[in-house]
C-alpha cells in the first residue's frame, strides 16, 4: 500500500437503510466551509472504508485549539467523485490532499444508530483531546502526557458522521442499531499535516437510560490484521446486558486492515499458492528455500505497501484510537481487546494512560518481541496437539484413528504425508497445518477436525478438513498482509540464523512442528528496520483486568502474567481447566463474566487475582 493520495471509494450501504447528506459544519475549533450535496451512489470496491460521502465545495481551515489560533492547514474541499470518495479527505480542487479532513454532519435524517436526544451541538475539544473544562477522569489528572511517551504533534479534532453500514456488518437485535463512518488520521502522527489514512468505524449505542451510560467501549478482536468493524455487533451480542446498556460499543478496522486503507502485499512470496511448498523445512536445501520464500514475502510487502511500511504499526494504531476517542467527544475511553487486541491495549496504556477509564485485556499477548512470542506459541501448540491426540483416542469408534495417543499421531502423520505427496484439489501440507492450527485454539473445533481426518484417511477426501473460506480470498489476503506489516513494524525482527535455529529447535522438540504461527520470521528480511520495540503498559494507568485461559495455546497464560508487571495494580482472572482462546463473553463462564462486568460497570477491581473453575475438555 503506497502512501495514499486519494481515499478509497466507499462501499454501498444496505439499500434498506436511509442515506444521509453530509454537510461541512464548524466543530470544536475547526472552521469548516459548508459543502452541500447528495451522497454519492456509486458502488464501492470490496474492503473499502465506509461512511457518508459528500459532493460539494468549500474551504476548510483548521485551527489549533488553545494554541493561539495558529492555522495548521488549508484544504479546498471540492471533492466530487462518482465512485463515492469522501470530500475533504483527498482534495480534488487544488488543495493539498489529506491536510485537513472536513467534518460531516448529517442533514435531515439522524444517523442509523442515533438516540432520539443525541443531536446536540458539538463540544469544543482542544487538540490534545482534554475536555475544555479540564476536569479529571475518576480523579486522575489529564494534564500531561507521560515523560517517555512518543511525541505526537497537536492537531485539530474531527468528528465522525455515522450513516448506514455495508453488508459485512450485521444488524444487532432491536432496539439496538448500528451506524458506520470513517475518520481520517495522519499516516505519521508526528506529521499531522502529511498524508492521511481512512479508518473505518462502527458504533452501536448504549441501550440503557442516560443515567446508565458510562461512555464508549472500544473493542478489538485480535490479529494483527483482524477486521473490527463487524465486531461492535458480534461481540456486543455476547456481552452481559448491563454492559450493553452502559456503553456505546465502538468497532474499528485498524490501519491497513479491512476497510481502513487495506495493506496489499501482492503474492506474499507464494503464501497463497495452492498447494504450495511444505512449510516445514527438513534439510539444508529446504531451509535455504524457506529463507528465500521469507525474503520474497518481505520484498512483495515493500513493493505493495511502499513508503507506508514504517507506519502500519501498533504504536500508530494506538494513536488512531486516541483520535477516535477525541472525534467521539469523549474525555476517556474504555477498551476490550482480545488476543492481539490485548497488545494494542497495552500500547495505548503506554501512550495515553490518563485516557483510560476501564480496560480489559483477554487472552493476553506477552510483552516479548513478536518472534519470541511466535516461538512460545509454537511450543504451546505442540503441547495442545498432544492433548488433542489423547482426546481423539478416547473415542476410537467415532474417529477410527486408534485407541492410544501414539496411534492417533501415526494416523495424523500419515494423513499429512499423503497430502504432501498428493494434494487433494490444492489442499496440501500448508493448508493442512493451517486447519490444525485453527482447530487447536478452540476445543469445539476438535471434533470436526477428528471427523475430517477420519474422512480423509478412510474415504480419500479432504473436504472435511478444508475451511469454508478461501485462504486466497481478498479478505484473507488483506489480513495476512496487515499481519506481517504490523508485526514487522513493531520492533526489530530476528536474523536468518535465529530463524533457522528456532525452527531446528522446534523440530527437535517434535519432528512435525506447526510453523503456521511463525509470522515474524519474514521480518528477518524486512525493508524497514524499526529502532525500538512497541512500548507496553504504564505505572500511570489505572488498574486493568487481564483474563487468561489456563491452557490457551494461542496466547499462553504466561504472557498475561508477564504483561501484568507492566501494569501495576492490575488483576488477573484465570479460567482453570480450560483449553480455548478467548474467555470473557466467549466461554460462558459466570465467574469470569460477572467479575469483568462488575469492573466495567462499577469499577470494582478484585482485591486479589481470581481463579475460576473451567469446563475441562469436551
Amino acid at each position: 500500500m503506497p502512501i495514499p493520495r486519494h481515499p478509497h471509494p466507499l462501499p454501498s450501504p444496505r439499500p434498506t437503510r436511509r442515506r444521509t447528506t453530509a454537510i461541512g459544519a464548524g466543530v470544536g475549533c475547526f472552521l469548516i466551509a459548508t459543502g452541500v450535496g447528495p451522497t454519492a451512489s456509486g458502488p464501492g470496491e470490496a474492503g473499502a472504508p465506509m461512511g457518508p460521502t459528500a459532493r460539494g465545495s468549500g474551504v476548510a481551515v483548521g485551527l489549533v485549539a488553545g494554541g493561539g489560533g495558529a492555522a495548521v492547514g488549508l484544504v479546498t474541499a471540492e471533492g466530487r467523485s462518482a465512485s463515492g470518495a469522501m470530500a475533504g479527505a483527498g482534495a480534488a480542487g487544488g488543495g493539498p490532499a489529506f491536510a485537513v479532513t472536513a467534518v460531516g454532519r448529517p442533514s435531515g435524517a439522524r444517523p442509523a444508530d442515533a438516540h432520539p436526544a443525541s443531536v446536540v451541538p458539538a463540544s469544543v475539544v482542544p487538540a490534545d483531546g482534554r475536555p475544555s473544562d479540564g476536569r479529571p477522569i475518576d480523579g486522575r489528572s489529564t494534564g500531561t502526557r507521560p515523560a517517555d511517551a512518543r511525541p505526537v504533534a497537536a492537531r485539530p479534532v474531527a468528528r465522525i458522521a455515522f450513516s448506514a453500514c455495508p453488508d459485512s456488518v450485521p444488524e444487532p437485535d432491536p432496539p439496538a442499531r448500528v451506524g458506520c463512518g470513517s475518520l481520517a488520521v495522519p499516516l505519521d502522527h508526528t506529521r499531522p499535516d502529511g498524508p492521511h489514512l481512512r479508518i473505518a468505524v462502527s458504533r452501536v449505542r448504549a441501550t440503557g437510560t442516560p443515567a446508565e451510560r458510562r461512555g464508549i467501549l472500544l473493542v478489538n478482536p485480535g490479529g494483527p490484521g483482524g477486521s473490527g468493524l463487524p465486531y461492535a455487533v458480534t461481540k456486543r451480542a455476547k456481552l452481559p446486558e448491563q454492559v450493553r446498556r452502559a456503553y456505546d460499543i465502538i468497532g474499528f478496522d485498524p490501519r491497513g486492515t479491512g476497510a481502513s486503507d487495506p495493506a496489499d502485499c501482492g503474492p506474499m512470496g507464494g503464501l497463497f499458492d495452492a498447494p504450495g511448498v511444505d512449510p516445514v523445512p527438513r534439510d539444508r536445501p529446504a531451509e535455504r528455500a524457506h529463507l528465500r520464500g521469507l525474503k520474497a514475502l518481505a520484498d512483495d510487502c515493500a513493493r505493495g505497501v511502499g513508503a507506508a511500511l514504517p507506519h502500519l504499526s501498533t504504536e500508530e494504531t494506538a494513536e488512531d484510537m486516541d483520535d477516535l476517542r477525541a472525534a467521539l467527544g469523549e474525555p476517556a475511553l474504555s477498551y476490550l481487546g482480545v488476543s492481539y487486541g490485548s497488545y494494542l491495549g497495552a500500547a495505548y496504556a503506554a501512550a495515553h494512560p490518563h485516557r483510560i477509564d476501564r480496560m480489559v485485556l483477554d487472552s493476553v499477548v506477552g510483552p516479548w518481541d513478536w518472534h519470541e512470542f511466535d516461538v512460545r506459541q509454537a511450543r504451546a501448540l505442540l503441547r495442545q496437539r498432544d492433548t488433542l491426540f489423547a482426546w481423539l483416542a478416547r473415542d476410537p469408534a467415532r474417529y477410527r484413528l486408534g485407541a492410544t495417543p501414539r496411534a492417533v499421531r501415526a494416523f495424523y502423520t500419515r494423513a499429512r504425508a499423503a497430502l504432501a505427496a498428493h494434494p487433494d484439489h490444492g489442499f496440501g501440507p500448508a493448508a493442512f497445518d493451517r486447519a490444525v492450527y485453527r482447530a487447536l485454539g478452540r476445543t469445539e473445533r476438535w471434533a470436526p477436525l477428528g471427523d475430517g481426518l477420519r474422512r480423509y484417511l478412510h474415504e480419500g477426501t479432504a473436504d472435511g478438513l478444508r475451511p469454508a473460506d478461501d485462504f486466497a480470498a481478498p479478505a484473507s489476503r488483506t489480513y495476512e498482509a496487515a499481519n506481517r506489516t504490523v508485526t514487522c513494524a513493531d520492533g526489530p525482527g530476528p536474523d536468518p540464523h535465529t530463524v533457522l535455529a528456532d525452527i531446528r529447535a522446534l523440530r527437535r522438540t517434535d519432528p512435525l512442528p506447526l510453523l503456521t504461527g511463525l509470522e515474524a520470521t519474514t521480518c528477518a528480511y524486512w525493508h524497514h528496520k524499526p529502532t525500538h520495540r512497541t512500548p507496553l503498559g504504564s505505572p500511570q494507568a489505572p488498574p486493568v483486568l487481564l483474563v487468561a485461559s489456563a491452557h490457551d495455546p494461542v496466547t499462553p497464560a504466561a504472557g498475561a502474567r508477564a504483561l501484568r508487571r507492566t501494569l501495576p495494580g492490575s488483576r488477573l482472572i484465570t479460567l482453570d481447566n480450560d483449553y480455548s482462546h478467548g474467555v470473557f463473553a466467549s466461554r460462558g463462564n459466570p465467574c469470569v463474566d460477572d467479575t469483568v462486568a462488575d469492573y466495567l460497570i462499577d469499577g470494582t477491581t478484585p482485591t486479589t487475582d481470581i481463579r475460576c473453575a473451567g469446563p475441562g475438555l469436551p
